[in-house]
């Protein structure tokens, strides 16, 4: 579901899923050391609804990058947040999880859209997915007058548009 219809490649080790609860203290380790703050019952309610992903290492079956993916309507998944641990950074594994957010919104007969919210400096990794970016509603604009948060959304059907 991202622009080219493929997967981003993964490293030869790394594999995306689904979150289980005995995932979920990775998850929030993961997600606390980007400074992400999704709160643990979100995380819980998420891993037991499937809309939490993590990326493991088969090297070391540990968590490397994680995704936690919220239903604010009937018809979305927003990406709430994604993380990938420091040292793995750089090597496709967000962009994988993100596009499994992708194919879990497009294996759901009521989500319309996937969407995101993020910081504008990752405009081009979203864009890159094939989401179409604009201004986050009711943000700030920065110094040079380009907003500092911008919002994200891909149809899960072909059929919505922004």
């Amino acid at each position: 579901m991202t622009a080219e219809g493929s997967r981003p490649d993964l490293p030869a080790d790394v594999t995306v899923e689904r979150a289980t609860p005995g995932d979920r203290l990775d998850v929030l380790r993961v997600l606390d050391a980007a400074m992400l703050s999704t709160d643990a019952a979100t995380v819980d309610s998420r891993i037991d609804a499937g809309d939490a992903l993590v990326a493991r290492s088969a090297r070391t079956d540990g968590v490397v990058g994680a995704l936690v993916a919220v239903r604010p309507g009937p018809d979305r998944l927003h990406v709430d947040a994604v993380a990938v641990r420091r040292a793995r950074r750089g090597e496709g594994i967000g962009a994988a999880l993100v596009a499994a957010a992708l194919d879990r919104g497009a294996s759901d007969p009521a989500v319309a859209a996937v969407t995101a919210t993020f910081d504008a400096e990752l405009r081009g990794f979203y864009e890159g997915l094939g989401f179409a970016v604009r201004p986050a509603g009711g943000a700030d604009d920065g110094a040079d007058g380009r907003s500092e948060r911008l919002e994200g959304r891909i149809s899960a059907d072909g059929r919505e548009r922004y």
